[in-house]
């Protein structure tokens, strides 16, 4: 049986995706639910996952992502985008949700909105954003997880202009940055360098320890 430490060790950065293998919806769906239903600070969940398909965007954003081949390569891109700021507006949308979802309201829980609305609309954006931006790489790291479960190969990406990626997205309008870039699809082997070479890790004494 493959376990997922195997599927970890099959993973690696993808180079070079095969633009002719389209990833199936229901492995998508699995990768996407995986981040949906992941951990964030709170619960907030402080991103959205846009998933670009027009291949005249993902052009675009191409130009400003090292010319990396993948982002028009990969059967799909996703850019995870974090929210710009912690406003009330979006902090009470997200604890009126879990009192509609679980249908009763909790006073530690009440007590607890109040002291987030008392801090975090408070803060710079740029520290909100910041933080929101450490909430997204958890997300990646899920979907990286999810991906290697699915055998669907990734390239997670910080290699490209923010900037230019959220005027082509209109990201602003919607009150997000982009942080992150995800290929999904399928290598294609025979033009990828690094598919064939082993997987480089430090020993688990170099890189753990008890205390």
């Amino acid at each position: 049986m493959t376990t997922l430490i195997d599927k970890l060790q099959w993973r690696y950065a993808t180079k070079k995706m095969n633009p002719a293998l389209p990833l199936p919806q229901d492995k998508l769906d699995r990768i996407l639910e995986a981040v949906r239903l992941t951990a964030t600070s709170s619960g907030l969940q402080p991103y959205e996952v846009l998933i670009v398909q027009d291949p005249a965007l993902r052009a675009r954003i191409r130009e400003h992502a090292w010319n990396q081949a993948q982002v028009t390569d990969a059967s799909h891109l996703l850019v995870f985008a974090a929210w710009d700021n912690y406003t009330a507006e979006r902090i009470n949308q997200m604890f009126d949700l879990t009192n509609e979802v679980r249908g009763f309201k909790n006073d530690g829980w009440e007590a607890y909105r109040q002291k987030l609305l008392s801090v975090y609309p408070n803060r710079s954006a740029e520290e909100n954003f910041q933080h929101a931006a450490r909430q997204a790489y958890i997300g990646l790291g899920t979907a990286l997880i999810a991906a290697a479960e699915e055998q669907v190969d990734a390239t997670p990406m910080e290699g490209f202009d923010p900037a230019q990626v959220d005027e082509i997205l209109g990201l602003q309008a919607r009150g997000l940055r982009s942080v992150l870039l995800l290929p999904l699809g399928y290598r294609q082997a025979d033009g990828d360098w690094l598919v064939n070479l082993k997987k480089v890790r430090r020993a688990k004494d170099q890189f753990v320890s008890t205390i």
